[in-house]
Formats: C-alpha cells, structure tokens, sequence
C-alpha cells in the first residue's frame, strides 16, 4: 500500500508532457518523455538507443540510474523506464539539444518543493495535511491518517535495519500484517472497497486506520523486542504483529455487533455525510 499523499503525476515542459512518479522519496521521470521533450523525436525509444551506442560511459552506468517503475498512465499502471534528477542530468549530457539547459533549470525548479520537504518534514506534513482538508476529509479524520503514515514510516525504517530490502518483501510483509489485521491482503481489501488505483488508507473509516495502525506498531515491537533479522524473521513478527489487531478487532466487533471491515470507501462516506447535513438542514 503506497503511503504517498495524492501528487500531480504530470509535469509539463515546454507544453510537453513528463510523467513522473515518486520513488524512494523523489520524483522520478520517464525517461522516454524527457527524450521527447529535448529532441522532437518521433521514436524516443530508438533514439536512446542509439544514444547509449555513442556514449560508452552512458551505456555502462546505464542500469544504476535507470530503474524499471510502475507508472500511472490513462490506461492504467505501466512499467517504465525512469531516472531521478541526477541520473537525468547524466543522460542529457549525452543529448545534444538547446533545450538541455532551459531543462536542467527547470527540472531543478520541479525537485525544488520536494526538497524543501525532505529537509523539512514539518512542511510536508503540512501541505499533506492541506491536500486532504481540500479533499474534504474531517479534522480527525486527518489527524489519525497522519499518524498513521508516521507509523508506517518508522516500521519500514525498522524493515531496513533489519535485512529487508526490495519492494516485493515489503509488499509481502505488508500482506501479512493486513490478513491478520483484517481477514483480508491489501489486493482483496482494495476489490472489496471497490477501488481502482486510489490509495487504499484513504478510503478507510476511523476505526479500520486505527487497527491497521496497532498491527503496524505492533509488528515495529515485536521486531525490536525479538531482534529479528532477515526476510523470514520479520515475516513471522508481521504475522504476530497482525494476530495482535486482529484479536482486538475481533473482541470489538464481538462487544459492539458491529464489523470494523467495510465496503465503504471515501466517496460513499462522503455522499452519507452530505446527505445526513441535508437532512439536518
């Protein structure tokens, strides 16, 4: 589940659209799209070739600035290959373009807010908070989903620390932890929820956050307290982590009659909440 707040995932330089996405905490850009913007090419994709055929340098250091990323595009998730701010500079070097100059400053101008951020994480808290007020997300609403993504944060921190290191073991102990939590993967919380490409945490009511927030607490606890290392270790203890949730939610639902896990997403909530206002007025 990405922990991204909502961002523009469309640039535009020189009318000429760039995708991006964020990646480790940066935007990183497709890499075909800058090409087009600087050469007019009319095949990007060839044009890299022969670009990587002329410069050695290039084609050798190729593969540590380039990555292969999931991007969102209108018809629908793609993988792409895609570079941060310095690997673009390294790959404009080698195209020969007027406008690889007016690119550098404005690639500099795009990076420049998240960098702001990444030195400053209280503004990042800050506009994150200001995009979901916009969104209509009440006040308390706001305030667990941030602490929500707090605590995600520190568990992939912990996560690294101890041996776990590519997206695919962070998805799986993600999954771990929310079939424990919930009775249900991420995957299958999404299709129950109807969802698309939305992130899934913004769609969850009061309580859901709450629980997906103790199992993530939880396993960072369990991880740290049991000095786990390694892939398995952490499974295990993101297993425990959930089963602990999970007890809890069940002995509140049992207590209350009332299921925490919903079909509801943020848009139903919404529409309940205008109709319940009219209905008041």
């Amino acid at each position: 589940m990405s922990e991204q707040p909502p961002e523009r995932r469309i640039a535009l330089f020189q009318r000429k659209e760039i995708r991006r996405v964020i990646h480790n905490n940066e935007w990183w850009f497709v890499v075909e799209d800058v090409v087009l913007a600087l050469i007019d090419s009319r095949d990007p994709k060839q044009y890299i070739q022969r670009m990587k055929q002329r410069d050695p340098e290039l084609q050798k250091g190729w593969v540590q600035f380039v990555h292969t990323l999931s991007v969102p595009t209108d018809g629908g998730q793609q993988t792409m290959l895609c570079a941060n701010t310095e690997g673009l500079f390294r790959i404009i070097q080698s195209v020969p373009s007027p406008k690889a100059e007016p690119f550098k400053r404005w690639l500099a101008k795009v990076g420049y807010e998240r960098i702001q951020e990444i030195e400053d994480p209280e503004l990042a808290s800050k506009r994150t908070r200001a995009i979901y007020k916009a969104k209509g997300y009440s006040d308390d609403w706001i305030e667990k989903r941030m602490r929500s993504i707090a605590i995600r944060d520190e568990l992939t921190d912990e996560w690294k620390k101890r041996g776990v290191k590519e997206q695919r073991e962070y998805s799986i102990l993600t999954a771990e932890i929310s079939k424990a939590t919930f009775g249900l993967t991420p995957t299958e919380y999404v299709e129950l929820k109807k969802l698309k490409r939305e992130n899934l945490r913004d769609h969850m009511t009061d309580l859901e956050l709450i629980f997906s927030m103790l199992g993530e607490a939880a396993t960072t606890e369990i991880a740290r307290n049991k000095d786990v290392q390694g892939f398995n270790p952490n499974k295990q203890a993101a297993r425990e982590g959930g089963t602990v949730a999970g007890n809890a939610r069940r002995e509140l639902e049992q207590r209350s009659g009332r299921k925490v896990v919903t079909s509801e997403n943020y848009l139903s909530l919404t529409q309940s909440a205008k109709k319940a206002k009219r209905v008041k007025g």
